[in-house]
């Protein structure tokens, strides 16, 4: 190559890198992938009977599972929150303040019913993974089958609270 060759073919390449450059520049620009950020959260009243839904949390466990319906929230934080009652055959009772991200299909315990009828704040609040912890079935069937098809939140807490009346969600086929 001679002098005259060599100009145009680095003034190509050179052209060539900063359009690839630009190109980097204007996906990070626009990028969509923003961090997560959970939104505050504020406790729901003590659950009462009369607004409690039952649903089945599969033939594993022995236990009731209610979810308080008046307590269902829908975060802009793509959390679904709600308060979740356990009984047991001989009449013992956990309530807790809960939320899921459906997205991750993880669960948080907020809070903890106490006896008094007010909350207490738990000893732990981190995010779980649903999939790994054996006692939580009563989550899984929320989140698979209730409040997430398809890793999907569902729109409104009526939805939610259609999908526990049923006991299905109506996407979901069993």
């Amino acid at each position: 190559m001679n002098r005259r060759t060599k100009i145009p073919a680095f003034l190509f390449i050179g052209l060539l890198l900063s359009a690839c450059a630009a190109k980097k520049e204007f996906k990070d620009e626009f990028d969509t992938e923003k961090n997560w950020v959970e939104q505050l959260s504020q406790l729901p009243p003590y659950p009462d009977a009369n607004n409690l839904i039952e649903f089945d949390a599969g033939s594993v466990t022995d236990y009731e599972h209610f979810v308080d319906a008046t307590s269902i929230s829908i975060g802009q934080d793509g959390v679904i929150r709600f308060t979740l009652v356990t009984q047991s055959s001989a009449g013992a009772m956990n309530i807790s303040f809960e939320g899921i991200r459906c997205a991750t299909n993880e669960r948080k315990l907020y809070a903890i019913g106490r006896d008094d009828k007010t909350w207490s704040e738990p000893r732990e609040s981190e995010w779980q993974p649903l999939s790994f912890v054996r006692q939580f079935y009563a989550q899984r069937e929320l989140s698979k089958n209730l409040f997430c098809p398809h890793k999907q939140i569902v729109s409104s807490p009526e939805e939610a609270i259609r999908a526990l009346k049923k006991g299905v969600h109506p996407s979901i086929y069993r």
